[in-house]
């Protein structure tokens, strides 16, 4: 039995969902065609993000909107048709092009896109990745995301704690199988380095030994599998891996929506809240609210309202007088900061309460 704090809890069916029914509400309300002003003076941006399935993009279009008012800046929205679509991402830049926008602001879905970016700043556009930093980092002129290593090795830390040294029998639940993006590698590679794993190649998921010890005791990986970071995704990938070991105590997820699914998979096979640790990335209101149900024990929350904010301010201000922005000290991007959310804090690990990240939760 995994060590918690407080009165052991099952998991609700009542517990809130992670955006699945709310998707068709938030895409038809933020996405679409461009926003942009017919003012010839305004300065344009282009906001491209992965999809809007995930009230974390949908929250960052509607900072950006803030913003653009704000700044008197002509804003155009476009997303992927889902999380991994390149291909109406690099249209979406192509149309940035076309209409002499002075930047773009975009979460990249995959390493495709990159030729595409150079395009637009060989056109003389100011390229700023959102959240997931392309590779190279220097294929666009800054990036504003979270730490995403930092947002792994938090979890990986306050799950070590959590389970007081109990074996670890562990689920990866990732975002892709078909490609290599950055804030997949780093979450996962932060999760078992603040776990105390031996991760091989940071810069590699999978490669880590299947056996050996953590900061708390001895640890058994079960398997990584996609789950293209949604609902269905999780709750798929979860039911593959308890197939191959029904033990399962630890879920490492990607994002909250593929959080829930994999809940929704525990549940269906009679697990409760007292046997699995489930940990996550992102924060968002429903996320936290999942903690506090008990769905999720722990995530990272990161804050994409502030990156947009920041990013539409940054080419707003490079267009009024040439200043552009400047990286956080000692990264390679800015850092738009990660909290630990947890209602069981462990001792050495800072943490902050779901009633505290309800009032912050998106930034």
């Amino acid at each position: 039995m995994i060590s918690k704090t407080g009165n052991g809890r099952r998991w609700r069916r009542g517990a809130a969902l992670t955006g699945t029914l709310t998707v068709a509400a938030l895409a038809l309300a933020a996405c679409g065609g461009g926003s942009g002003s017919t003012d010839g003076d305004a300065v344009g941006v282009s906001l491209i993000v992965k999809t809007t399935t995930n009230p974390f993009f949908v929250a960052m279009q509607d900072g950006a909107e803030e913003a653009a008012a704000k700044h008197g800046v002509s804003l155009t929205m476009a997303a992927g048709r889902e999380d991994g679509d390149e291909d109406t991402q690099i249209q979406a830049i192509e149309n940035s092009i076309a209409r002499g926008d002075a930047g773009i602001l975009i979460t990249p879905n995959g390493p495709s896109v990159v030729d595409a970016i150079a395009s637009a700043r060989d056109a003389g556009l100011y390229v700023i990745a959102l959240d997931t930093p392309p590779d190279p980092a220097d294929a666009v002129d800054i990036t504003f995301a979270t730490d995403n290593r930092l947002a792994g090795q938090k979890i990986g830390q306050w799950t070590a704690g959590a389970l007081d040294g109990e074996k670890a029998t562990i689920a990866m639940l990732d975002l892709f199988a078909d490609k290599i993006v950055t804030v997949d590698v780093d979450r996962d590679q932060g999760f078992l380095e603040g776990l105390g794993v031996d991760v091989a190649d940071p810069g590699a998921n999978g490669d880590e030994a299947a056996t050996g010890d953590y900061s708390g005791g001895t640890y058994e990986i079960v398997g990584h599998e996609a789950t293209d970071g949604a609902e269905d995704g999780g709750r798929t990938a979860m039911e593959n891996l308890l197939a191959k070991n029904p033990d399962i105590n630890v879920v490492y997820t990607i994002n909250e929506p593929a959080a829930y699914g994999a809940f929704q998979a525990l549940e269906a096979a009679g697990k409760t809240a007292d046997d699995v640790l489930v940990v996550s990335v992102d924060g968002g209101c429903a996320g936290v609210q999942n903690v506090s149900d008990g769905v999720i024990d722990a995530t990272s929350q990161q804050y994409p309202v502030k990156m947009a904010e920041l990013g539409v301010e940054a080419i707003a201000q490079l267009a009024a007088d040439g200043t552009a922005p400047e990286t956080t000290e000692g990264l390679d991007f800015f850092n738009t900061g990660v909290e630990l959310v947890t209602d069981e804090p462990v001792d050495g690990v800072e943490s902050i309460d779901a009633a505290g990240a309800a009032d912050i939760c998106w930034g």
